[in-house]
Order: C-alpha cells, then structure tokens, then sequence
C-alpha cells in the first residue's frame, strides 16, 4: 500500500505530486493560448465584418499581449505572496467578463478593450500553475517536475491544435463573435475547478513581510514597470520615429524602475538578484527572439494562406494542425530528457528550415508546401517551449518561481508584440504573397540569432546537469517508497 501523509490542507496525499491539481493548473494555463490560436484565423473574417484592414486588426493580437505581459509578473509577485487560488479565481472570472463585452463589441474599439481585459484575465493561469509545480515539490520533499511541466506543455500545444480548427468551425457556425463567446463557458469551468481543487494556501515559500500592504506589494515598483513597458510596447506596435517620444518615455521609465528597486525594502523585482543570475537573463532573451519567429508565424502565415492563397478560416486552421500534432509529439518524446542545449538548437534548426520554405511559396504553391512548413515549425514549437519553460524552473530562485514563470511571458509577449508590429508592416493594407516574403527574411534573421544564443551560452549545461540529478534523485526515492525531502 501507497504511503499517505497528510498535507497543510488537511488532506490525506500520497507522497507524490497531487492529481486533484492539474484540471485547473492546465485550464488556467491555456485560456491564453486558445484565445492566441483563435483569434489567427479569426482576424481576416473581423476585419472585413468591420471594415478594418490587417495593420488595425494587429491591435487585437496586440492589445492582448501588452496586458498580458503587464499583468504576468505582476500577478505573478502577488501569487508568489499570498498563493495562486485567490488571484485565479478573481483572473478567471474576468476571462468570462470578457467574453460577453467581445460578444457584444459594436465596433473595433471595443473588441480591442474585451482583448485588453481578457489579456488581464488570462495572466494568473501560467504562473499560478508554476507555483503549484513548486509548492508540491516542498510538501513532498521531490524536486522533480518533469512530468508535470511536460503535461503542461503538452495541454498548451494540444489546445493550440484545436484552436486554429475550433476558430474556423466557430466562424462557420455562429460568425466571428462566437469565438469571444467561447470564453464565458471556459472561464465559469475554470472558476469552479479553482474553487473545489485549489489549496487555500499554496504559495512557494515567501511569507508576506509585515507592515502595509504598499510596502509588501512595492506598488510604485509596479507603476514604474507598467510605465516602461507599456511605452516600450506602444513603440514597437508601430515603429515610427515620429513615436521617439515613446522611447525616451520607456528609457526614463527604466532608469526610475531600477532606482527604486534597488532601494526598495522588498522590490517587486530583485534586481540585484536578477542581474545576478545570468543564465535567467539569458533564456528571457532567448525567449524574446524565439517568439519573435514563432507569433510572427502564427499570425502572418495565417492571415497569408487566407488572403494570399485564397483559403477560408476554417481550412487555414486546418493547415495549422499538423505543426501542433507534431508538437505535441515532440513535446511527449523529449519532455522527461535532461538535455536542454541539444532541444535549443534543434528547434533553432527547424525555425530556420521553415522560413526558407516559406520564401519559395506563392499564390499557386500546391497546398502540401503549405503542410509542409507546418509540419517543419512544428518541431521548435514542441522543443523550445519545454525548453525554456524548464530553464526557468531550475534557474530561478525557488521563491520567487511565480513572477520568474510570470517574466518570462512578458518576454515571449514583447517578442509577439515585435512579430505582430512587423506583420502589420509587412503586410500593410492586403496580406499578399510579397508581404509574406518580407515577413521570411526577417524570421530567418531573428532564426539565425536565436541559433546563435543557444550555440554560444555554456551556462545551458548547467540546466542539463540540475535536471538530470532532480530527475535520477526522485527515481531512487521512488524505488525506495522514501518521501523524506532531499537537502539541496
């Protein structure tokens, strides 16, 4: 018989990870990416229903990802204080919120606002997720989330291959607003799921320090680093040196930021420890690049094969599937590896085969080339989310793992916010075979220099050797039946 213990929960679990977490741990963590892979095919159908062209509809990719990556770390700070249940509860239900508002949206302002609110909503599921992963490891003395971490990798590609199709059968059934209408469902499951499975106290080990709330949360920490990045994003949305006003807006945003935190009492980021911790920096920069390639894809790829090559949104969404099937894959078959440099470089490979396959397409390609170059991103895909999403977890400093997960989000939504700005250049007013191409070469560079990164950073064997020994460590405690925590 399994030994049982019994946890601060006041409930009897087995030593081992517990179960009852993952249902809300993997659908609060998806609600961002299905709403991501939707609203790919969704954006050809909104803007000829509201007459806007692709360089207005950007900003509904956009809006979503710049309050993403605001409220990621930030939520993030507060989960890592106070513990994931309360703040996906109140993240959740405004998933819902947003759904009704987008349903109803009369106009493209307002849909924007929905995506505003649902990027807000959908910032609480990934790293309240991570924090779990974390706070299981210490109630169970077994530092090795590999099997947890790839089950959340795998929910996020498996919903990345629905979302694409169930976008286009939405359209085709209910028209566009079906897809914002999608989220009321989704959130009320989500709602109830945290309030039945989640703990009440779960956080990764840092108690709130006492004296005022201001003082814990570093509250103008915050405002400085909404202001930073929130200029920062705007700039990049639409490049223009007319916009330099936004720039110098970010830079004097950033010098303040780091003022405060470093005299701060308790910093919203720790700078000193972050700047301390150069292979955390580095992966967050990896990060930035790969989803530069990766979003500039999804979106600009999408909105070609519809437009350019002339197919509907629910057979574009087809095409989609085989790069998220074989993501899943990927994913399944290397998740409990140890190796991280090995899958960078892989899936740096892949990003770069692809977007040459892409710079030999045109209007009269046959449909399998189309195929083709999914079927080939399909493998960074599966690779460098696990990959990077392990490099955090074994590089950070274990109390702050919800903000570290929370940032490194931000990042990979800084490089959407560069991938969408650089699609609505690219394509301007029609979404045509030569914007595509342009779309190509600046893929292939940003391929080439995330290549490079992983070539180059000797800190990532140092990934390889922690997870290696978390990994063999559990296995022996497993055959062992000891659930006795292991120093570290």
């Amino acid at each position: 018989m399994a030994d049982r213990k019994t946890d601060g929960r006041g409930a009897a679990a087995t030593a081992g990870f517990d179960r009852r977490l993952l249902p809300p741990m993997m659908l609060g963590s998806v609600l961002n990416p299905i709403n991501s892979t939707i609203i790919a095919v969704t954006l050809i159908p909104i803007g000829n229903a509201l007459g806007a062209p692709p360089s207005q509809t950007a900003w509904l990719v956009s809006a979503l990802y710049l309050a993403t990556a605001l409220g990621q770390p930030v939520v993030g700070r507060l989960i890592d204080i106070f513990g994931p249940r309360r703040l996906f509860l109140l993240s959740t239900s405004l998933v819902g919120v947003a759904g009704v508002i987008g349903t109803l949206a009369p106009n493209l302002g307002v849909l924007i606002g929905s995506r505003v609110l649902l990027g807000f909503g959908t910032c609480a599921g990934y790293p309240a997720a991570m924090a779990l992963v974390r706070s299981e490891a210490k109630r169970t003395g077994r530092d090795s989330p590999a099997g947890v971490l790839t089950a959340l990798a795998v929910a996020n590609q498996t919903i990345a291959v629905i979302g694409p199709l169930l976008g286009g059968l939405l359209i085709a059934a209910g028209g566009w607003r079906a897809t914002f209408a999608l989220n009321v469902p989704l959130a009320v499951v989500a709602v109830l799921l945290g309030m039945l499975r989640l703990p009440k106290e779960a956080g990764t080990g840092e108690s709130p320090q006492r004296g005022r709330l201001t003082a814990q949360l570093d509250l103008p920490g915050m405002a400085l680093f909404a202001a930073m990045l929130v200029s920062l994003l705007l700039f990049l949305m639409n490049l223009h040196l007319r916009d330099w006003y936004l720039l110098a807006i970010a830079a004097a945003a950033s010098a303040a930021f780091v003022v405060r935190e470093l005299r701060a009492p308790v910093p919203f980021i720790d700078l000193r420890v972050l700047g301390g911790n150069t292979p955390l920096l580095v992966t967050y920069g990896r990060a930035l690049v790969a989803y530069v390639v990766a979003y500039s894809f999804l979106y600009g790829f999408s909105q070609w094969t519809e437009e350019g090559f002339g197919l509907s949104p629910f057979h574009a969404g087809l095409v989609q599937i085989p790069m998220f099937l074989v993501a899943i894959g990927v994913s399944v078959v290397t998740g409990r590896r140890a190796g991280v440099r090995g899958k960078l470089v892989v899936g740096a490979l892949g990003q770069i085969a692809a977007c040459l396959v892409m710079l030999m397409l045109t209007g009269a390609s046959p449909v399998w080339m189309l195929v083709l170059v999914a079927l080939i991103f399909g493998i960074p895909q599966g690779l460098n989310n696990l990959a990077l999403q392990n490099s955090v977890y074994f590089q950070t400093d274990p109390e702050r793992t919800a903000s570290s997960a929370g940032l490194l989000r931000t990042f990979a939504y800084v490089g959407s916010m560069v991938a969408s700005s650089t699609t609505a250049a690219s394509f301007g007013q029609r979404a045509d075979t030569g914007g595509m191409h342009h779309l190509a070469w600046i893929m292939l560079g940003a391929g080439v220099l995330y290549l490079l990164l992983n070539v180059f950073d000797r800190t990532l064997g140092r990934v390889t050797d922690d997870s290696a020994a978390t990994d063999t460590e559990s296995d022996a405690d497993a055959d062992t039946g000891s659930d006795t925590p292991r120093a570290r």
